[in-house]
């Protein structure tokens, strides 16, 4: 049951982009269109994961039995920036055209606020692995709902007919607005 509870509270009601205001660059940046909305999602998802997961065990196994405690956000930011080389590594070798419409965001995961705000929330909230990786696993999906939500609405956005100055990122900002008060309506669920 906690289980459940995590993810529904971290996919819904604390959803890291809508309600809880971190990863927003590449939630404006990268959903232009679904395809490269899809992309990040599944580049964020395997950061986030992984990332969460390594510094759980650095935290428990190396900063607090070492006393280091406060060299943790520099640790977590560190593991964040090796793990996005990885990644981008990968997708070069296996998807050039992924690769290629990610562009200059696939290395803004390494300053992407809600991969290291996921691993230091975890820690705060006194997870253990199981529950961390949960967490982070249901960031992750909360974070691509948000994104291939948006980024469907801003496509459609295209093809309609938007007055001139509302056209881009204001409307853009409007839909975001929305999402957000559109998912505030699940606080009461957890």
């Amino acid at each position: 049951m906690d289980y459940i509870l995590i993810i529904i509270g971290a996919v819904f009601v604390n959803n890291i982009v809508l309600a809880q205001f971190l990863g927003i660059c590449p939630f404006i940046g990268v959903s232009n269109k679904v395809e490269t909305a899809i992309g990040m999602t599944g580049a964020v998802t395997f950061v986030l994961v992984l990332a969460t997961m390594v510094t759980y065990l650095l935290q428990h196994y190396v900063l607090v039995p070492f006393g280091i405690g406060f060299m943790q956000t520099v640790t977590f930011i560190l593991v964040i920036a090796s793990l996005v080389q990885l990644v981008e590594i990968i997708l070069k070798k296996i998807s050039p055209a992924l690769y290629q419409a990610l562009g200059i965001f696939l290395p803004l995961i390494t300053t992407n606020c809600a991969v290291l705000g996921v691993a230091i929330l975890a820690v705060q909230k006194d997870l253990n692995l199981t529950e961390s990786v949960v967490y982070a696993a249901a960031n992750a999906i909360g974070f691509g709902l948000a994104l291939l939500l948006f980024s469907g609405i801003r496509e459609q956005l295209d093809l309609m007919d938007v007055p001139k100055p509302m056209r881009g990122v204001p409307a853009a900002f409007v839909v975001a607005g929305l999402l957000a008060m559109a998912f505030m309506g699940f606080a009461g669920i957890v």
